[in-house]
């Protein structure tokens, strides 16, 4: 009997000893993570097409994950080519930052043109981030017509998504 108490106590001490060493399950050290699927990036595109449609306006538009990842890209009938890397500058931009391209803008409106030197980002309106339970998710940029009109686009986008799948900025 005094073996086996004895071989239990260091069994015991043995899996104690495994259990302090061993790590937390992987699962436990990830966070949990929502992600812009296509059918969302698709759904705020066609929010933010019907808005130009509404008003006339023809622009592109582009929708991108958190790291600045094309994920839909629409081109409206009579928008020049080079318009496309504008529109997508300006979700990345957003997507990067985590705030709407407008704040840029107005920051080198203001004279603060220490912006200028950020390699890539676009400081005109029209890129907007999409957050969810506050981290960014991904983003739209909107381009084709005033920096202005290209912002309301993009927040008609970001709004349909928001109101479609509650919690959405």
């Amino acid at each position: 009997l005094p073996e086996i108490v004895s071989m239990l106590k260091h069994l015991c001490s043995v899996g104690a000893l495994l259990l302090f060493l061993h790590p937390a399950p992987v699962s436990a050290q990830l966070a949990e993570a929502r992600e812009l699927t296509l059918a969302a990036a698709k759904s705020m595109a066609t929010a933010a097409a019907l808005e130009a449609e509404r008003n006339e306006w023809s622009v592109v538009i582009a929708v991108v994950d958190a790291g600045g990842h094309l994920l839909y890209l629409e081109r409206m009938d009579g928008v020049a080519t080079g318009i496309v890397d504008i529109a997508l500058g300006k979700a990345r931009t957003a997507a990067a930052f985590g705030a709407p391209t407008r704040t840029f803008s107005d920051m080198l409106n203001a004279g603060r043109l220490q912006f200028l030197a950020v390699d890539g980002a676009i400081p005109i309106e029209g890129g907007v981030p999409l957050r969810v339970e506050g981290r960014v998710i991904g983003a739209i940029g909107v381009s084709g017509v005033t920096a202005e009109q290209d912002g309301i686009i993009a927040e008609a986008g970001v709004e349909a998504l928001s109101t479609e799948h509650e919690g959405g900025r």
